[in-house]
């Protein structure tokens, strides 16, 4: 009986769509996506959603988590590519370069960003120091952005890993993974300590992916809450694999 009125939901159910934009970029580009499986989350939403309409618990089904599928981004006009979630939706005018985000998880995204070749010329990522080194400056970076000026606001953040390879390009790639707690009084006006209690607003993961062409510094960039990617760090670790930098031609 579950069955079938599952099978009834799902076949009542529309396809779900991902919006698409046109670029606000008017440099012409060279970008192409390749699409591969069906969204994890819609699937397991879809399931989730039949045992609420029918209205019967069902304790002894466990939901299987398979791979999402992945999705390419090649951009042949500065130099980059990599795969990401294909359910992830693009966001314009988010100050990077490329910006993708889950439309589920809000605070689950995606970037690249480059440096400016006027600014700075790099040969290698070793430029950077060794990978120990570059984790540190990720780190200062990330905290030079979430600087906060309300009151009662502090940051814990540690550098978790750091590490190097050299992918199938030949080119070497840093790796650096940072965790940035974030705690905000409950009433930061409070004259007295004890009624300034310190809760925990939000615990993210940040996954860095360096690399160097071009002259130019690249840098991936994944963020997700800690809970998250426990959840999906197959699939985000695919992401950060998947990140390469290419010559560009004059």
């Amino acid at each position: 009986m579950v069955s079938l009125q599952m099978a009834t939901v799902l076949n009542s159910v529309s396809p779900l769509t991902v919006p698409r934009s046109n670029s606000l970029d008017s440099t012409p580009r060279n970008l192409s996506t390749k699409a591969f499986a069906v969204p994890r989350r819609e699937a397991i939403s879809l399931i989730l959603s039949t045992s609420i309409f029918s209205g019967i618990g069902l304790p002894n089904v466990v939901l299987a988590q398979p791979s999402v599928g992945l999705r390419e981004y090649i951009d042949s006009f500065d130099g980059y590519s990599f795969q990401y979630p294909q359910n992830w939706i693009q966001v314009r005018g988010a100050g990077a370069d490329i910006f993708f985000r889950d439309p589920y998880v809000l605070d689950e995204n995606i970037s690249v960003e480059l440096s400016s070749p006027s600014s700075s010329k790099y040969k290698s990522v070793e430029d950077l120091g060794p990978p120990e080194e570059a984790g540190k400056k990720v780190l200062k970076q990330y905290l030079t952005e979430f600087m906060s000026t309300r009151l009662g606001v502090r940051r814990e953040a540690s550098v978790l890993s750091t590490s190097s390879r050299v992918a199938d390009d030949g080119r070497m790639y840093y790796q650096v993974e940072v965790n940035i707690k974030s705690y905000a009084n409950n009433n930061e006006l409070a004259v007295m300590p004890q009624d300034r209690v310190a809760r925990l607003e939000w615990d993210r993961r940040y996954l860095s992916v360096l690399g160097v062409e071009n002259n130019q510094l690249y840098e991936l960039r994944l963020q997700t809450p800690e809970n998250v990617f426990v959840e999906e760090e197959y699939d985000l670790r695919q992401v950060m694999d998947s990140f390469r930098v290419n010559k560009v031609s004059a």
